[in-house]
């Protein structure tokens, strides 16, 4: 498009600042998918426009100007489908500029795509960390407003569609070979090998779960390992498990946010949400419900909502009130565990179970509140 005459481009419909993010669109994907190039994705995006600060300032004003006027785009593809308009821009062209086109077209399509496609096969871990996790609530834990968004999603499902979706029409139609995937990327999910790929990306959570956590406090990730280790190698090992588990479910939270920090930030945030503080010895303190909120929205001030169908845009959002609780009721059910003596491999399904919901939690968790080694604490309150 770019070496096309700016009269043809004008009788065609197309504007440079389409041309601009166009070619913006592609080059970052072709970075973020090239095989050979084994840097962090920022670093690559970065790379992709760190020589050309005044080519990145027209294409963002570019952005803005395209998908202002969406219906226009919307417009123009759909003439671009249709028969006329390809007609025209063949008679326009010349029949060899034009196959020269179309075939720009689709490698740049082709590319997209495989960067499309990646990008939903990396929601698998998110998928199956929700699934895990929303496992531990109670339909009745859940806000009225949002038990039907929350009970009848299947991420995996909802993955597993897109996936075959684009493999079926989509990439099939596409020169993918001019693409830089590898056979991985374009071998089909297949729906009756889900359970394999639950459990191959069920181990992508664990690690990430694990990672995220050594960077909230790096002592505390032997705690996983040593539940993990208890179920395998000890007979009294749902016991074990069962401590470990609350050790780090009570750690991570309280050295991340102690109890005077997360009773000013619920004060602050959510000063008429039930269940967040009681009264011991006549001393008010923060309930597991609060550190585990205060923990989910990683200390920040919370931020009003607009209601929605789903949400009535008052307490917690449904996301951090579903992650909230499943920390507490993996706590509660971990503290029954402890008196598990009998090593079955009911009681060893059933720890298992609580840790995955739990690992998927703290993944999500850590990377919605961003809590790491250095977070910088909101100020305690004054001794009284």
């Amino acid at each position: 498009m770019r070496s096309l005459d700016p009269a043809l481009l004008a009788a065609l419909r197309i504007r440079e600042s389409a041309i601009l993010v166009a070619e913006a669109v592609v080059t970052v994907a072709k970075a973020l998918t090239d095989p050979g190039d084994s840097r962090p994705w920022q670093e690559k995006i970065e790379s992709c426009f760190v020589d050309d600060g005044e080519r990145l300032e027209r294409i963002i004003s570019s952005v803005v100007e395209e998908f202002g006027g969406v219906e226009e785009v919307k417009t123009w593809l759909e003439n671009f489908n249709g028969d006329s308009y390809r007609k025209f821009a063949e008679k326009l062209l010349g029949a060899a500029r034009y196959r020269l086109l179309i075939q720009a077209f689709q490698e740049d399509a082709a590319v997209l795509a495989l960067a499309v496609r990646r990008g939903v096969r990396a929601l698998m871990p998110f998928a199956i960390a929700w699934g895990d996790a929303l496992s531990l609530v109670s339909k009745n834990q859940i806000k009225p407003a949002s038990r039907a968004q929350f009970l009848a999603f299947n991420a995996v499902d909802m993955v597993l569609g897109l996936d075959a979706f684009l493999g079926e029409k989509v990439l099939s139609s596409l020169p993918m070979a001019r693409a830089t995937g590898g056979g991985a990327d374009l071998e089909e999910w297949k729906k009756e090998e889900s359970d394999d790929l639950v459990a191959k990306f069920r181990k992508l959570v664990t690690e990430s779960s694990m990672r995220r956590v050594e960077r909230a406090n790096s002592s505390l990730v032997r705690k996983i390992r040593g539940a993990r280790d208890a179920l395998t190698y000890s007979e009294d090992g749902v016991s074990q498990a069962a401590n470990s588990l609350i050790e780090l479910i009570d750690r991570i939270m309280r050295e991340a946010f102690p109890p005077s920090v997360v009773l000013a930030w619920v004060d602050t945030n959510f000063p008429d949400e039930p269940e967040t503080t009681h009264i011991q010895d006549g001393v008010r303190k923060p309930t597991k419900r609060a550190e585990s909120l205060c923990f989910i929205y990683g200390g920040e001030p919370v931020l009003p909502r607009e209601p929605t169908q789903f949400d009535d845009g008052t307490g917690p959002s449904p996301l951090h009130d579903v992650l909230a609780r499943v920390l507490v009721s993996a706590r509660n059910k971990l503290q029954k565990m402890k008196h598990f003596d009998s090593g079955s491999p009911e009681e060893r399904e059933q720890i298992g179970a609580v840790l995955s919901a739990l690992e998927g939690a703290l993944m999500l968790g850590l990377a919605i509140g961003g809590v790491s080694a250095d977070k910088t604490h909101l100020p305690e309150l004054p001794a009284a």
